[in-house]
């Protein structure tokens, strides 16, 4: 039974009981003034996890509206559970991502694990069925035991819950760096097909309609999950183990079965998942976007330990639950699907017309509070910005000199480096083929899923190089954007839409906030010209700890379709003979490059420079190209410049490559120059690509035999190397690390 001694009214003012909840003096206030009177410790809690920086977004909802969100494609921008666009046919795809940075760094596995059956569920919530999940993550330094245990149970916990409910796991990115040693971030993705027919909100509409609850009973795990990831870790971190959710996927996979039946039915108003802020988020939001209230009796919620408080009941986090709004006496069809599929069912509430959440216990009325002012009329927090110390320094760093003296072997320690390396160690863990609609599998520079039935796929990918954006955010941000976009041109598909993660520091540093401020302007810009409106997301700040915050990290999550699955394209060569080109020339561009962290062991100085019409251009081209059928494969020149991408399109065929450069050598095999791709085309296709994309350079060819070769302009050998060399220090090198007793 609970021992929770509830403290009065007064002395939660007094006593100042709600800043332990993570509000200030400033919004306790407010609460007071808004209520007319002291709020109890049930409403105190409501409004602290509403309130809260994970729910509200209150330090950075202002810079979100400088996103664009329209477009003649979208369906649902942000506002609910995911973001819907087009896709012809009476189709559309549905799609989120979001963080679950702080539960993955106490509990790793439960904390990865639940995220993933999370975003599942604001897919599923829209009406969806999920087709694919992707995940982008980010650690420290893999020579660390406790970076080690940390990676190793994330990517157990993302498979243990994706692999058991039976949805892909089809891409993703995992980058290492020492910023991220006590802050991991962990951002799960998930895309889902809807039929237009069938899209559902969480609204609760109608006077007198039931509020039914979905899912197994509460429990007290997870309690102030919200506020909890609206605060920095700390050494006591580990005594908040009990705000991390415990997930069960088994339970998950019967209630999306029996919510992708219910939403069929007419029956449903509206449906939402409980996720942060369990019952109070879902409850309060659902009300508020209606414009109606809520009276739920709390003695019906299902209760998995005795004595449960309304506090507990409304703030717990327990997984797989479900709430939604019901047709009055309609509520026997929805029981019945929910008995078909062994889930649990039970009426809770109805929806008024006073717009009030009221919460009723043992007969008395245990709270009342307006749904707006919980939802809607959360205080926007203005927040000083001041430019980060080490922008104008880097500024002033020329990181365009470097020596390479030995080409090969400084390939291969780029390809031994893990960001770069091989991730199939990760992604051998994940059920990819699951649902049998994976065409293109984790490792490529997209993931593609066919639309059962229709002659069209879907392309996905994760990006975000956060070490551009710490060395300048506003051209960081628009190449976080950018190439997201390149990943799914060179998959063969068209850019639809974004969704987006923002993981950053603490706001409430100024310099954090110019991080954030310049980063989302810089995204905003390159959504705009190419347009890729972004339809919804997720803010996770305060990922920091006493050794200093993150570097910046807003990840895109990407969606393309794939018009025609004769387009699909992968970045692996096809044929011997077959002609390499380049698009794009290199520049000395070194700052937050992998050779940079190679050679000196940290990052400094400019990021490479971004013009967002030449991305465009050559986005436009290459796609045309693609869609005409004259490219074999299609790469972008990412991490470690042109030699590591020419490297991996060798990977896992049989063949090799001989390449011509110009200029300086360094520069041009290992530059982060962006707007780059490398592709092949077949000798007879020559004239038709050139006419298309105008600023190919026709750089060498693939042969068959198994020998990266590349000359300079004069004949001179810069480098020959076996592929499977190569091959293997890229595979080996996190299995490696991971097997180090370091």
């Amino acid at each position: 039974m609970s021992l929770l001694l509830e403290p009065s009214p007064k002395q939660i003012k007094d006593e100042k009981v709600y800043q332990e909840m993570g509000l200030s003096d400033e919004e306790f206030s407010l609460i007071e003034k808004t209520l007319g009177r002291l709020p109890n410790y049930t409403e105190t809690g409501l409004f602290s996890v509403m309130w809260s920086e994970h729910c509200s977004y209150k330090s950075s909802k202002s810079l979100l509206k400088k996103f664009p969100t329209e477009g003649e494609k979208v369906l649902q921008g942000p506002g609910e559970g995911a973001g819907i666009i087009d896709i012809g046919d009476e189709q559309a795809v549905v799609f989120k991502i979001e963080s679950h940075n702080s539960p993955s760094a106490i509990e790793p596995y439960q904390g990865a694990a639940t995220g993933v059956g999370g975003i599942l569920r604001d897919v599923f919530s829209m009406g969806a069925r999920p087709i694919a999940l992707l995940n982008s993550l980010r650690f420290g330094e893999l020579n660390s035991p406790r970076v080690r245990y940390l990676f190793e149970e994330v990517v157990a916990g993302i498979a243990g819950y994706g692999n058991c409910i039976g949805v892909p796991t089809v891409g993703g990115e995992v980058q290492f760096d020492p910023c991220y040693e006590k802050n991991p971030l962990v951002n799960a993705m998930c895309v889902g097909l809807i039929d237009h027919k069938d899209i559902k909100k969480g609204q609760a509409s109608g006077v007198g309609n039931t509020v039914i609850y979905v899912g197994p009973s509460t429990g007290r795990d997870g309690i102030h999950g919200a506020t909890f990831s609206s605060e920095a870790l700390s050494d006591d971190s580990d005594s908040k183990r009990p705000a991390v959710q415990v997930g069960d996927p088994y339970m998950e996979k019967l209630v999306m079965e029996a919510c992708l039946e219910i939403v069929q039915s007419d029956a449903l108003v509206g449906i939402q998942d409980m996720g942060a802020a369990g019952l109070t988020s879902s409850s309060a939001e659902m009300a508020s976007k209606a414009g109606y209230g809520i009276e739920m009796d709390l003695d019906k919620v299902p209760q998995r330990e005795e004595g449960m408080t309304p506090y507990e009941m409304m703030l717990s986090e327990s997984q797989e639950r479900m709430l939604l709004v019901v047709k009055k006496g309609r509520e026997q069809e929805i029981k019945n699907i929910c008995d078909r599929w062994g889930v649990l069912y039970a009426e809770v509430g109805h929806v008024t017309e006073e717009k009030n959440l009221r919460l009723l216990h043992k007969g008395e009325v245990t709270a009342e509070v307006p749904v707006d002012a919980l939802a809607e009329d959360v205080p926007s927090v203005y927040l000083p910005s001041v430019e980060h110390s080490s922008f104008k320094k880097n500024q002033q760093i020329d990181a365009s000199h470097y020596t390479v003296s030995d080409v090969k072997d400084t390939l291969i320690q780029l390809l031994q480096q893990p960001t770069i390396a091989s991730k199939e160690w990760v992604y051998d863990q994940y059920d990819y083929m699951v649902q049998t609609n994976t065409v293109v599998h984790p490792g490529s520079d997209a993931a593609v899923v066919r639309v059962r039935g229709k002659n069209k796929a879907l392309a996905m990918s994760v990006d975000c190089n956060s070490r551009y954006i710490y060395l300048d955010p506003e051209e960081g941000g628009k190449i976080a954007v950018a190439e997201a976009a390149r990943n799914i041109v060179c998959s063969g598909g068209v850019p639809l839409g974004l969704t987006d993660c923002l993981n950053y520091g603490s706001p409430e540093n100024p310099e954090i906030y110019w991080q954030l401020e310049k980063s989302t302007d810089g995204m905003s810009e390159a959504c705009k010209l190419l347009e890729t409106p972004v339809i919804g997301g997720n803010v996770s700040l305060y990922n920091e700890s006493g050794a200093g915050a993150v570097y910046p990290t807003p990840v895109v999550g990407m969606v393309g379709l794939v018009e025609d699955l004769d387009h699909i394209t992968t970045q692996s060569f096809k044929n011997a003979e077959d002609l390499i080109y380049v698009i794009g020339e290199a520049e000395a561009e070194f700052g937050g490059s992998e050779l940079q962290k190679v050679l000196d062991g940290d990052i400094s100085g400019k990021p490479p420079v971004i013009d967002l019409n030449v991305e465009k251009n050559r986005q436009t081209q290459i796609l045309a190209a693609i869609q005409k059928g004259y490219i074999s494969n299609a790469h972008d020149i990412a991490e470690g410049g042109l030699a590591v991408a020419a490297a991996e399109c060798l990977f896992g065929t049989n063949y090799g490559a001989e390449l011509t450069i110009s200029g300086d050598k360094v520069a041009s095999l290992f530059a982060e120059t962006q707007s780059r791709f490398i592709v092949s085309v077949r000798p007879d296709n020559k004239e038709d690509f050139e006419r298309i994309v105008t600023d190919a350079q026709h750089v060498g060819k693939v042969t068959s035999a198994r020998q990266l070769v590349i000359n300079d302009v004069s004949g001179q050998n810069v480098l020959q190397a076996d592929v499977q060399e190569l091959e293997n220090a890229w595979k080996g090198a996190i299995p490696c690390l991971l097997k180090s007793k370091v």
